[in-house]
C-alpha cells in the first residue's frame, strides 16, 4: 500500500521532479551560471510571456482540447499598432494602452463568435489569424518605419509598469523589500495550505499527512525564498512577476473555486452532456477565446516593454512555446484535465531549457528539436498514465 502511495506521489510531481533535475543539469553544464543572480531575473522577465499565454491556453485547452494558433501573429500586430500610436502619432501611452486592449477585445469577440455559433473549427478560425496577423503587422511597421522596428525606449512610464523593478536598488546590493515581499508570500503559502488541509478534514475528505504537508511546505518556503534572495540581489522585484503572479492566483481560483471554471472541465469531459445538463457550451467557449485574447493583449505590453520597440519578429513561435507550456505541466490534449499550477511548472521548464540553452550557446534550431522532443515526451507519458490508469 505503502509502494502504490509513493508511485503516486512520483506521478504526480513526475514534471515537477523533471524540472528540478533540468535546472540542476544545466546548472552544472553552464559551470553555474544558471544559479547567478541576473539569471533568475532573466528566468522571469524572458519568460513571462510563455506563463501569460500559456494561462490562456489552459482555458481554450480545457474546453476539448482546443488550441490558439494567432496568439503569436497578435502579438506581433498589437505590437505594430501600439508603436505606431504611442511613438509615430505620439498618443498618450495611457490611451495606446486602452486602445490595444479594445483591438484585442474586439478581435476575440470575433473569434469567440466565429467559433462557438458559426461552428468554425478552433485551429482553423485562428490558423487564419496566425497568417493575417503577422503579414497585418508587419506591412504595418515596414510603412512606418524604414527598419522594420518602432522604438518604445522614450515611453519611459509604459517601460516602468511592463518591464521595471519595484523599489529598484543597484544589482549587487541586497533589496530589502523583495526580502520581505519573500518572507510573507512563505507565510501565505504555509497558512493557505494548513487551512486547506483543516478544511477537507473538517469536511471528511481525504486529506495528505502531516508530515507530508510539512514537507511540502518547507520546500515551497524555499524555492521563495531562494527566488526572493536572488531577485534581491539582481536589484529588486520585476514588475513583470507581479503580473504574472496576479494572472495565475485570479485563473487558478476562476478554475478551482468557480462554478465557471467547473464548466470548463465539464466541456471537456463531456460537451454533449454538459449541454444537455442546461450549460450554455456556446457561451463558455466564446469566453475561452475572448479571455485569450485579452491576455494576448497583455503579453503584448511585456514584450514591447521588455524590447522597448515593437517589431515584425515578436510573437515567433509563442503560440507553440504556451501550447508546449500546457501539455508539458499536465493539461491533456483532449479537454478536462489539468490544473494552473501543472501549467506553471510546465512554463518554468520550457523556460529552464530556452535559458539553459542559450547559456549554454546551443544553436536556436538544436533548441527547437530539443523542446519538441520534451513536448513528445509529455504527452507519450499522460497518455500511457491514462492507459495504465484505466486498466486498473
Amino acid at each position: 500500500m505503502k509502494n502504490n502511495k509513493a508511485v503516486n506521489v512520483l506521478k504526480k510531481n513526475a514534471m515537477l521532479i523533471v524540472l528540478v533535475l533540468v535546472y540542476i543539469f544545466f546548472t552544472a553544464m553552464t559551470s553555474g551560471q544558471m544559479f547567478q543572480a541576473m539569471n533568475f531575473n532573466a528566468l522571469i522577465t524572458q519568460n513571462a510571456y510563455v506563463f501569460v499565454l500559456a494561462t490562456g491556453m489552459l482555458m481554450c485547452m480545457l474546453t476539448g482540447g482546443n488550441i490558439d494558433l494567432s496568439c503569436g501573429s497578435f502579438v506581433c500586430f498589437l505590437g505594430a499598432i501600439g508603436g505606431i500610436l504611442m511613438t509615430v502619432k505620439q498618443v498618450n501611452p495611457g490611451i495606446s494602452i486602452l486602445i490595444m486592449l479594445l483591438v484585442g477585445v474586439v478581435y476575440g469577440s470575433v473569434l469567440g463568435f466565429i467559433i462557438a455559433y458559426v461552428n468554425i473549427p478552433p485551429w482553423i478560425a485562428t490558423l487564419a489569424g496566425y497568417l493575417a496577423f503577422r503579414g497585418w503587422g508587419t506591412a504595418l511597421l515596414s510603412a512606418n518605419s524604414t527598419t522594420g522596428s518602432i522604438s518604445l525606449a522614450a515611453k519611459k512610464g509604459f517601460l516602468a509598469i511592463f518591464s521595471g523593478k519595484v523599489f529598484s536598488t543597484p544589482v549587487g546590493k541586497l533589496n530589502i523589500v523583495c526580502v520581505v515581499a519573500g518572507i510573507i508570500a512563505s507565510v501565505v503559502v504555509v497558512a493557505v495550505s494548513f487551512m486547506s488541509r483543516a478544511n477537507k478534514v473538517k469536511k471528511g475528505y481525504e486529506a495528505e499527512s502531516v508530515v507530508s504537508l510539512l514537507i511540502k511546505c518547507v520546500l515551497s518556503v524555499a524555492v521563495i525564498m531562494l527566488f526572493a534572495v536572488k531577485l534581491a540581489q539582481a536589484g529588486g522585484i520585476p514588475t513583470v512577476l507581479i503580473w504574472v503572479v496576479v494572472i495565475v492566483l485570479i485563473y487558478n481560483f476562476i478554475t478551482s473555486r468557480t462554478t465557471l471554471g467547473r464548466y470548463f472541465y465539464t466541456i471537456g469531459g463531456n460537451a454533449e452532456a454538459t449541454r444537455l445538463s442546461g450549460v450554455d457550451t456556446r457561451k463558455i467557449m466564446f469566453f475561452a477565446y475572448l479571455n485569450m485574447a485579452v491576455l494576448t493583449v497583455i503579453t503584448t505590453y511585456i514584450v514591447t516593454a521588455r524590447f522597448q520597440a515593437a517589431n515584425s519578429t515578436a510573437g515567433t513561435n509563442y503560440e507553440m512555446d504556451a501550447i508546449a507550456a500546457c501539455v508539458v505541466g499536465g493539461v491533456s490534449a483532449y479537454g478536462g484535465a489539468g490544473n494552473v499550477f501543472g501549467m506553471v511548472v510546465g512554463a518554468t521548464l520550457i523556460g529552464v531549457i530556452n535559458l539553459g540553452m542559450s547559456l549554454m550557446g546551443v544553436d536556436a534550431n538544436w533548441q527547437k528539436v530539443v523542446k519538441g522532443v520534451v513536448l513528445l515526451a509529455a504527452v507519450v507519458f499522460d497518455i500511457l498514465a491514462d492507459k495504465k490508469n484505466s486498466t486498473k
